[in-house]
């Protein structure tokens, strides 16, 4: 198979964490309940939060709006690893010496967790220790690259200059840090879930939190209208699922990027690989059956503001028809990042004045250890009342005003995209073939359309129900796609990731939509 024909995708995407493992069932919440805790989000920050929790006798309950370890939890690359591009010079640069540590530590300590959770509980994950790098094919990165070196290695990281890498790729410089790992996410976290519920704490699917409410305790609504009633609330749900108060949406920016899995001639020479500049770059290898997977990932963009997302998987497909021979890809997928100010993760109280409130996100393209250690840091807090790393990842933390300049670019850019989403004509001559989704004009509105493979045409209100921002068609995965806060639909208006917690209207005026199509139905 040449290289034009493996880009002729035949399959829909398909992660391969999520084809090599079984999805158990747990229940809807069909009745009101009150527990000590409850966790919105079946992630891995959730399941790991449960975890800890669970070791001190605490009462709580894991609400997932739809089956747990199915979002970025089941599409990552699952490096395990605190090799975080050029993070420690640029923490001790923004905040100083002292977060950059407490950082090194945290992420340095998650990777041990695991690999200690995982042997406690016998659990088989394919944990397999490798080295991570970082390169560069720019001069203007050597320097940078050296400054990261001396940095990481004051902290107490293992980390090593090095000038090549065993591939075919001419680099300028990078960076190697030992003792790091990689592993297979959900066969790690689906036995952990099942060691949850075990000792007591219940885990709830398709019951989407939709409000909260306050009065003494939190009040938290299903999408079912069944309450939960807690005295603490642990955010885990990638995005914040809540806007009152911490302005999340104002601070957090997300990011679509892509993975293949692919067979090659070649035998994979070990370690954990990404590039520092753009696009992005990324390898690793995974063991599968008898045979070998080498995962390529990258192409990130802002979430809805990619062009057509097809030509993302392409290009990875041309990147790793350079370095190896490829002969088949029988997986590719895409994930959704949430992208900090900073580039550290907001990890603890929700605000400074909501002490029984607690959020995790923003991990950027880092969540596994950065989310095994948001489960310590969470759990230190409510147990213990502090946490070793909690200045550093604290949401609050004043040294975000280093980031003023960020926090501008990327709210211009979202203004930029409410606004212009809403100005934007739609195409003047409307042919919407089977497989293909387009924005059209209907009733003086906006309105999304997809043509299914059967030839049924699905039309929604493409006003995103989070915020009003104007969606834009993903035509690698087939969804609607909010370019200002990440929020994400079928062509049938169900939600597939938030911070939405509607779905979308559908249009069922089908003389409007005839007159528009041009065609009989």
């Amino acid at each position: 198979m040449n290289i034009e024909e493996q880009k002729n995708f035949k399959k829909p995407p398909q992660s391969y964490w999520m084809a090599s493992t079984q999805q158990p069932e747990y229940p809807v919440l069909n009745e009101d309940i009150k527990v000590d805790i409850a966790i919105i989000g079946g992630g891995f920050a959730g399941i790991s939060t449960a975890y800890m929790l669970s070791k001190h006798g605490i009462k709580a309950a894991i609400l997932e709006a739809d089956h747990i370890l199915q979002g970025t939890t089941g599409h990552t690359t699952a490096k395990v690893t605190s090799q975080h591009e050029l993070i420690y010079s640029k923490i001790k640069s923004l905040m100083n010496e002292e977060y950059a540590k407490q950082y090194a530590d945290a992420n340095e300590t998650a990777i041990r967790m695991i690999e200690k959770i995982a042997s406690e509980n016998n659990i088989e994950c394919d944990f397999v220790p490798e080295s991570a790098y970082a390169f560069t094919q720019d001069d203007n990165y050597v320097n940078k690259i050296s400054d990261e070196v001396k940095v990481a290695t004051s902290l107490g990281i293992k980390a090593a200059y090095v000038d090549e890498i065993p591939f075919s790729i001419p680099i300028k410089a990078a960076i190697r840090f030992d003792n790091q790992a990689q592993f297979h996410p959900r066969k790690f976290l689906l036995p952990l879930a099942k060691k949850v519920t075990e000792s007591g704490i219940q885990i709830f699917e398709q019951s989407r939190v939709v409000d909260i409410e306050e009065d003494g305790n939190y009040i938290l609504i299903t999408n079912q209208g069944k309450k939960v009633t807690a005295e603490k609330v642990i955010i885990a749900s990638h995005y914040p699922c809540y806007n009152k108060h911490g302005m999340y949406f104002s601070r957090i920016y997300p990011e679509r990027s892509y993975a293949l899995a692919i067979k090659a001639k070649e035998k994979y020479p070990g370690g954990m690989y990404i590039n520092l500049e753009e696009p992005a770059r990324s390898i690793r290898s995974q063991k599968s059956d008898n045979s070998e997977l080498i995962i390529v990932g990258g192409d990130h963009h802002k979430t809805g503001q990619g062009e057509d997302t097809i030509l993302h998987y392409e290009t990875l497909v041309d990147f790793a028809a350079k370095i190896f021979t490829v002969e088949d890809i029988p997986y590719r997928w895409s994930t959704q990042d949430c992208m900090t100010l900073d580039n550290v993760p907001y990890v603890g109280h929700f605000t400074s004045k909501t002490p029984n409130m607690y959020v995790a996100t923003g991990y950027g393209k880092w969540g596994m250890t950065n989310s095994m250690a948001s489960a310590m840091i969470l759990s230190d807090l409510i147990v213990k009342g502090e946490s070793p790393w909690q200045e550093v990842y604290n949401p609050s933390r004043q040294t975000i005003v280093a980031s003023a300049k960020n926090f501008v670019v990327e709210n211009l850019n979202v203004a930029k995209e409410l606004i212009g989403g809403k100005i934007t004509p739609p195409p003047a001559n409307i042919d919407i073939k089977p497989g293909e989704g387009k924005i059209i004009e209907a009733n003086g509105h906006k309105a999304g359309a997809y043509r299914d493979e059967k030839g049924t045409l699905h039309v929604v209100d493409t006003t995103c129900t989070h915020m009003g921002c104007e969606l834009s068609w993903n035509s690698a995965e087939k969804t609607w796609d909010c370019p200002c806060h990440g929020s994400r639909f079928t062509y049938e208006g169900d939600i597939v990731e938030g911070p939405a917690v509607k779905p979308l209207k559908l249009h069922t005026d089908v003389n409007t939509i005839k007159k528009l199509i041009k065609e009989d139905f």
